[in-house]
């Protein structure tokens, strides 16, 4: 389990014991595991891309993002993190239309 999950769990317990939470919440809390991200090279984000059928500047508006990222992305000079590591990990599993 990951540190974060740890924390998280660590918390819920906490809260569960100061009769903050119910027992429902507990629960909700520690059995969910938080979602692994993959991480993206390059060349795969550019797959991405091209399976879409879209140019790097469409997939950069809807990515919230600039062309540039995109090609400095796909040509491995930068490395997807945060927010569009999340919405990539979202195009690759439901598609362009997952982010609409």
């Amino acid at each position: 389990m990951s540190n974060i999950q740890d924390t998280i769990n660590d918390l819920a317990q906490g809260l569960y014991n100061a009769e903050i939470i119910d027992k429902k919440t507990l629960r909700n809390l520690t059995e969910d595991e938080l979602p692994v991200l993959h991480e993206f090279t390059g060349e795969e984000i550019q797959l991405l891309r091209k399976k879409q059928s879209l140019s790097q500047s469409v997939f950069a508006m809807y990515l919230n993002v600039s062309p540039a990222m995109i090609r400095g992305l796909e040509q491995g000079k930068r490395h997807a993190h945060g927010a569009i590591l999340k919405l990539l990990n979202i195009v690759e599993r439901h598609g362009i239309n997952g982010l609409l």
